[in-house]
């Protein structure tokens, strides 16, 4: 069976990530998005081993000793991580994997597997990415000034990734993800792990 491809797929906030993320995998079968570990509490709605798999601090400091994440990072008083043993698991199961994660994540990632396929995804202008993280609430001027500040450093690194989409139409965003999906199932190398006695019949 052919090993799967790990996507690395980033974006500031407001960009439109996790939808585009959700759709794509509602759209396309054998690809699935890597659920995070983290310390955090468990929120109401939130369902253990789909939102994120939820672990006691002493668990996740376990797990880092052990080497067990692809990458993972202390944000404010929580632990959060992406644990390289599932991701390995499904990847040999020709599954392909998304993980939604920031550049230096993203960083990380790269290091350890070289042949991840990384994508940023931009909004379509300053303007309309300020709209879009203005229209989630009554937030105040300075609140919405602080996201726009970490969305555009977030942005300056995506000359750091393969592939870029921009995010102004939704479904023609969409279609191209899922076309960067697709073209690498197509790759030669793919192609004859999954086909291998058709290529060898046609060729006989």
């Amino acid at each position: 069976m052919p090993q799967g491809t790990l996507f690395i797929v980033s974006a500031p906030s407001g960009a439109g990530k996790t939808t585009l993320v959700r759709e794509l995998i509602e759209s396309l079968d054998g690809i699935q998005v890597s659920v995070s570990h983290t310390t955090r509490a468990q929120r109401e709605g939130e369902v253990d081993g789909v939102n994120y798999h939820f672990v006691a601090v002493a668990e996740f400091e376990a797990m880092i000793a052990r080497g067990e994440f692809f990458e993972h990072a202390r944000v404010f008083d929580n632990f959060y991580g992406t644990a390289r043993p599932a991701v390995e698991a499904l990847l040999g199961a020709g599954q392909d994997v998304i993980l939604e994660i920031d550049w230096q994540g993203a960083r990380q990632v790269r290091e350890q597997m070289p042949d991840a396929v990384s994508i940023f995804i931009l909004p379509p202008s300053r303007d309309e990415l300020e709209r879009r993280l203005a229209s989630r609430g009554t937030d105040e001027h300075a609140i919405i000034a602080r996201r726009m500040r970490d969305a555009v450093s977030e942005m300056s690194h995506y000359d750091e990734y393969d592939y870029l989409v921009i995010n102004d139409d939704f479904t023609t965003a969409l279609r191209e993800l899922q076309s960067l999906v697709i073209s690498r199932r197509l790759s030669l190398e793919r192609m004859r792990e999954a086909h291998g006695p058709l290529l060898q019949g046609l060729l006989s």
